[in-house]
This record gives structure tokens, sequence and C-alpha cells, in this order.
């Protein structure tokens, strides 16, 4: 299109949640997972960027199934002391083998100076991207980014205890705002900050997946009509709010109790990316 392009993003991911004192023998209070809805806007790009700039899910199909591209590379970006932990990054990739066809991921680790800000919006980290991102798709390779930032979202609202840990924000971009990972985590002495990130992680990429109904089309009706784009199944990874449960926190504690490392996809979930090319 001639002159300037607004790239738009749908229903960028994230958690929200509220920040929790975890004192002994006291139950988890109810924390809130929802979900931005910021777009960043774009200037016009090169060509071979346009691939990773479309809008969330669009790209679901060819990240899930091997047609186009047999391989992923993760280009994962972050701020001094904020480089995810090993822990997560091997649990996420476990996860992305297990939902892909890929034969081959890879992640690429990269430092960048800090911003030196306190709070991050979703277009001040697409306009990062834009500076500091240098992978994108390339032959049977796609190229997926992802930075782990030192500054908290825009969006929280401290008043209210209510804190953003990530958002998928176009087809092949992330934000997870590791500063505040940290600080939940630092909270609590059960659940670790791998838990988190691992949990986060997961939760956005199921948006670049296409959930729920987002690049990749429902083959039975499970999205949550109050929160778009999230899952109404009990105890789903992709669930926008856990009822009952404490949040993702809550979720955490649970499975914890019971021995599972993390959050999972549920049947129905995982009907749908079958169904759009994945396991």
């Amino acid at each position: 299109m001639p002159g300037n392009t607004v790239n738009l993003g749908q229903n960028n991911a994230f958690y929200r949640m509220k920040k929790n004192i975890f004192l002994p023998l006291l139950l988890l209070a109810l924390t809130l997972v929802q979900c931005s809805k910021d777009d960043p806007i774009t200037e016009p790009t090169p060509d071979f960027k346009a691939p990773n700039l479309l809008a969330t899910g669009a790209s679901a199909n060819d990240i899930l199934a091997n047609d186009t591209y047999s391989d992923m590379v993760i280009e994962a970006v972050y701020n001094p002391g904020f480089r995810p932990t090993a822990a997560a990054v091997s649990e996420f990739v476990s996860f992305l083998e297990e939902r892909t066809f890929k034969t081959d991921i890879s992640v690429v680790y990269r430092e960048i100076p800090s911003e030196g800000v306190e709070t991050y919006s979703i277009q001040e980290a697409a306009d990062l991207e834009e500076d500091v991102r240098t992978l994108y798709n390339e032959d049977d390779t796609i190229a997926i980014y992802i930075y782990f930032s030192d500054a908290a979202s825009e969006g929280d609202d401290p008043q209210n205890e209510l804190v953003t840990l990530g958002a998928s924000y176009r087809n092949t971009s992330m934000i997870i705002y590791e500063k505040t990972i940290k600080s939940l985590a630092a909270q609590s002495s059960e659940i670790t900050e791998a838990d988190i990130e691992s949990a986060t992680l997961m939760h956005e990429f199921g948006h670049l997946f296409g959930l729920v109904d987002l690049g990749t089309p429902q083959v039975n009706q499970h999205q949550d009509l109050l929160a778009p784009n999230h899952c109404d199944v009990d105890d789903c990874l992709m669930q926008a709010e856990i009822q009952f449960g404490g949040g993702m926190m809550g979720m955490l504690q649970s499975l914890s109790a019971k021995g599972s490392p993390a959050p999972a996809l549920d049947a129905e979930c995982i009907l749908d990316l079958q169904a759009n090319g994945g396991k």
C-alpha cells in the first residue's frame, strides 16, 4: 500500500494478575489473567521484514506445520540481568517440539542495553523491535522474536495491584515483562521464576499458534465468550481468568502440589492445533 502502513496486532495477549504476598498457611488471593488490546503502528519496512509484521495468529499454520518452514529460530533479546532462565527456555522449547512439526528449533540469545525506562507499552516494544531485531524468515526457517524487558508494562495498575507478564503483539513477536516476573517470583517460596517464565512463554506462544480462534479455527466451540481468543475449559493454559484457583499463581501452586511442572493445553486446544497442521 502507498504511504504509511498501519499494522494492527489482534488481541494482544498478556497476563494481568494481582501481586500476592505469600504467607505460610494462607491461601492465594484470586488473581486475574487478562490480555492487552494495544495495536502497534509500524512505518513502511523492507520487503524481507513484511512476513514477520502480520497480525497475531496470522502465521499459525507456518509455525505449526512443516510445509513452508521446516525449522524455527527464536531470537531472545534481553536487557542486562534479565536473561530468561535456562530451565524455563528448555521447558518452552520442549512445548514447541511437542506441538509443532519443526525438525529443528534453536534459540539465539542477544543482550541489548537497557532503555532506562520504568514502563513499556506495546507500541514502544514494536518500535524497539524495529531497531534491534536481526532475524527474519529466511529460506526454510521461520523466525520468532521475544524481548525480555527490564521494565514493567505501561498497562499495569499499581493502585489495584494488577500487573502484566507478557504480550504477543504480532505473528512472530512477543514481549515478556521479565522485571515483573522476577518481582512476583520473589514473593513466593514455592513458585520459582522459571515456573512463571515458562507458563507465560507458553501462553503467549499459544496465541502465535492461533489460539483461541485467532488464526487457528476452533474444531469445537470452546472460546471464552467474555474473553475472546481464550479458552473456557477449566485449568487450560489458554484461559484468560482461572476461576477459584488464584489465577496463574493459583494454577501453578495447584500443579506444584500434584507434581506437574506447568499448565498445559486442554484437549480442545490441542485438537484445534492438530487441525491446523500441528501435533
